[in-house]
């Protein structure tokens, strides 16, 4: 009891109140209860080198975000098995969340197709050896088949570079659980004559036959990963060209009626003469 008593509660410096025993999420130059802290951005990570009133901007950034939300109008998901991509196609915007039906208490950030620098899919490869025994007297032992045999679990992570003041990369996981492999041996190498005795004790035999990309589960994880892709810089490559045209400005044709230079576009007259330019050369 005497070593609670020397210790002291603090204060939240963001929100005021009392923090409890194993409640502090220290700040550089404060504190911060844990239920502040939950209302940050999923993806920040630099909590404890951020100063007060670096969290508290993020936290009227998050409180601004929860309002854009109601006006988020999803036209397309792609679903990966923990997580979903919503777009906003007319919005030019998208937002990452584990559960669509639960928009309002998670607050995922909306990122602007814009903001997009980057996307990629990582694969993730281990290999562990396949051992097979052997007697020798009384005992058994594990050894390496000749030549070694390995099974392969492979894991899809998706990583999303953006520009925001509080985060720079998305990264989430497209399977739930590892996508193991167990390579099937060359034909021939469990046959008969002098191929199939040496595989069958261990011996030189044909190589195993191994390419993930024929596996179903691999080829479900990688398309969905070219999905996300195809998505997101298809939709960012948009965004640039539009801004590169409105930066170019109007495009400008000699009207054919009355020779004045007027702006032209689908459906377009001329501004002086009234005449049909749309389709003009």
């Amino acid at each position: 009891m005497a070593l609670f008593g020397l210790i002291k509660d603090k204060n939240c410096d963001i929100c005021g109140s009392t923090i409890g025993l194993l409640g502090n999420r220290k700040l550089e130059d404060g504190n911060c209860c844990k239920e502040c802290a939950r209302k940050l951005s999923p993806w920040f990570d630099e909590r404890r080198h951020s100063t007060v009133e670096q969290i508290k901007d993020q936290l009227r950034y998050r409180e601004n975000n929860r309002e854009e939300l109601k006006n988020f109008q999803i036209t397309r998901t792609i679903a990966c098995d923990r997580w979903k991509v919503l777009l906003d196609e007319n919005a030019k915007k998208f937002i990452l969340t584990r559960d669509p039906r639960k928009l309002e208490e998670e607050n995922p950030d909306i990122v602007a197709y814009a903001d997009i620098t980057g996307c990629r899919l990582d694969v993730d490869e281990d290999r562990d050896e396949i051992m097979r025994e052997v007697k020798e007297g009384d005992q058994t032992k594990r050894v390496s088949y000749n030549p070694p045999r390995y099974e392969y679990s492979y894991n899809f992570r998706y990583l999303i570079n953006v520009n925001n003041p509080y985060f720079d990369e998305m990264k989430f996981e497209l399977n739930s659980s590892s996508v193991r492999i167990t390579p099937t041996q060359a034909a021939g190498a469990g046959g008969t004559g002098i191929v199939g005795v040496l595989t069958a004790l261990g011996g030189t035999g044909a190589p195993a036959v191994y390419d993930p990309h024929t596996n179903p589960e691999y080829a479900k994880y990688e398309k969905l990963g070219e999905e996300i892709t195809q998505a997101l810089t298809g939709a960012q490559q948009t965004v640039r060209e539009e801004a590169a045209q409105a930066a170019a400005g109007p495009k400008m044709i000699k009207c054919p009626y009355c020779g004045a230079q007027t702006e032209i576009g689908a459906g377009s007259k001329c501004q002086y003469c009234g005449g049909y330019v749309g389709d003009a050369q």
